[in-house]
């Protein structure tokens, strides 16, 4: 990707720094596109929280909330005066005003039928000044969001009836399941908790969600506690193990940062929680929109395009690049951005991948943002029949690690998105096997911890293979070995320490 070019508004206060803008790259993805949605005002009532998700009764949404009509936009927080890391621009502020009220004697328009109908878990659309720098990115081309290269999209007509068939072969359904309950964690409670003594430590929460306590700060990634990765409660693939905690007993928040806007990495009924605590919201460009329509606050939303960076405490966030798509509903996709997340503090670096595709950008990443003690790559969710382009295999995720380090193993790969949603045809711990194996080829420290399990990087690794007790097995039994599915490389993790 070419260096972004330097523009500077005149309005922009004197404590944030200017917007750069990356020059258009050539090969796009095709995506849809269509007219924007209308956003309802509030949608039905929240959904109440089930025990087993952590999550308290929804609050309704506040009265600030956005109500129909264009959303305003997020209104960027001031930056404090320590400066990004070199090269690297600021978001630009975004006005705050609200939408002018009708004129006297003029009704204000009514939402329709379908939107009062839609569920507000769907969020809405980027509108306004939103839309306005949605559409100045240089990711937006012809009405949509774009990868830099070509990808290829699920779901084409020719794909359908083999997927189909896969799926339902009884032999390969029962796999993508435990056999058994999951060995939880429960981690304890933030005031309970020593800070960590290494100034890092994380703590995988299942599939995305990783708490991460870096140079005594909080950042919760992608969080999710719903039961669902839904729009709706009562359909849609359905948690394999309980939340490890609820997740006010984990606060306080520093940082809540939100790779993109589907379903299993960002979740309504958490986001409302989480209007609660203090946390900044750190989201990709329009993401913001469906924030504001749950009643987070504004002026708490920091939305960024790729290489700009946002300021929280001693923490410098810093939006990059992937390969993927966004969209919450058959109308909206394309309107919001995806990224992946470099996270950095006076002491320690830390990188999130959201969703992607194995792409070159990863080598640029770390080139710029690097090196990183620890990254939290997707590996799980593949297909490589069917979705080669927006999900990484393991083998894939591996090497993307060894990318963000300049082709030298680096820091430790902690496996994300696996583990806790049924989202893909692979065995359910075909992704922990795989990465392991490979991470053995490739020289990569790994660190595989229960859902709840906490680590501290330099204080060491969990070692225990724990996934094997608990999966199916194959029919007609058998055995594989390291890094296949069914094989025993217990040995191999933590292993090494590259770096």
């Amino acid at each position: 990707m070419s260096e972004p070019s330097s523009s500077t508004s005149s309005e922009q206060s004197s404590e944030q720094s200017s917007e750069q803008q990356p020059s258009t790259p050539p090969g796009q993805q095709s995506a849809p596109s269509g007219p924007p949605a209308a956003a309802p005002s509030a949608g039905p009532a929240p959904e109440p929280a089930s025990e087993s998700s952590g999550l308290p009764a929804a609050a309704p949404v506040p009265a600030s909330a956005p109500g129909p009509g264009p959303a305003p936009a997020a209104a960027l927080a001031d930056a404090p005066a320590a400066a990004p890391p070199s090269g690297t621009p600021t978001a630009p502020p975004a006005p705050a005003a609200r939408p002018a009220a009708p004129a006297a004697g003029v009704r204000a328009r009514r939402p329709s039928l379908l939107s009062r109908l839609r569920p507000a878990s769907f969020g809405a659309e980027p509108t306004g000044e939103r839309l306005a720098r949605v559409r100045r990115s240089p990711q937006f081309r012809d009405g949509a969001f774009r990868n830099e290269l070509p990808v290829g999209a699920a779901g084409s007509p020719r794909q359908i009836v083999p997927m189909i068939r896969d799926a339902l072969r009884r032999a390969d359904r029962v796999r993508r399941k435990p056999a058994r309950a999951l060995p939880i964690v429960r981690p304890p409670a933030a005031a309970a908790a020593e800070p960590p003594a290494s100034g890092l430590r994380l703590t995988w929460l299942g599939h995305a969600t990783v708490l991460a306590e870096i140079d005594g700060h909080r950042v919760l990634f992608d969080p999710v506690w719903g039961e669902r990765c839904s729009p709706f409660a009562f359909a849609g693939p359905k948690r394999l193990h309980p939340a490890p905690a609820p997740l006010a007993a984990l606060g306080p928040y520093d940082a809540v940062v939100i790779s993109h806007d589907h379903y299993d990495h960002l979740d309504m009924p958490t986001v409302r929680a989480l209007i609660a605590s203090d946390a900044v919201f750190a989201v990709p460009l329009g993401v913001g929109a469906h924030l504001e329509h749950w009643g987070v606050p504004a002026g708490r939303i920091r939305e960024l395009d790729w290489y700009e960076t946002t300021r929280v405490g001693g923490l410098t966030l810093t939006a990059t690049p992937g390969q993927h798509f966004c969209g919450r509903g058959l109308r909206n996709l394309g309107r919001t951005l995806w990224a992946s997340w470099a996270v950095a503090g006076p002491g320690h670096r830390i990188f999130h991948s959201g969703d992607t595709g194995y792409f070159p950008g990863f080598a640029e990443i770390g080139s710029r943002l690097g090196p990183f003690d620890a990254t939290m790559m997707q590996i799980g969710a593949y297909s490589e029949a069917y979705w080669p382009d927006i999900h990484m295999t393991p083998e894939e995720g591996v090497r993307a690690h060894v990318d963000l380090s300049g082709g030298t193993p680096h820091g430790v790969l902690l496996p994300i998105h696996w583990g806790t949603f049924n989202l893909a045809l692979h065995p359910w711990d075909e992704p922990a096997e795989r990465t392991v194996g490979e991470a053995r080829n490739a020289g990569v420290t790994v660190a595989v911890p229960r859902p709840g399990e906490s680590f501290e990087p330099d204080l060491g690794l969990p070692l225990d293979p724990w996934w094997q007790t608990v999966a199916a097995r194959p029919s007609g039994g058998g055995t594989r070995g390291p890094g296949e599915a069914g094989g025993t490389p217990g040995a191999t993790l933590g292993a090494r320490r590259g770096g």
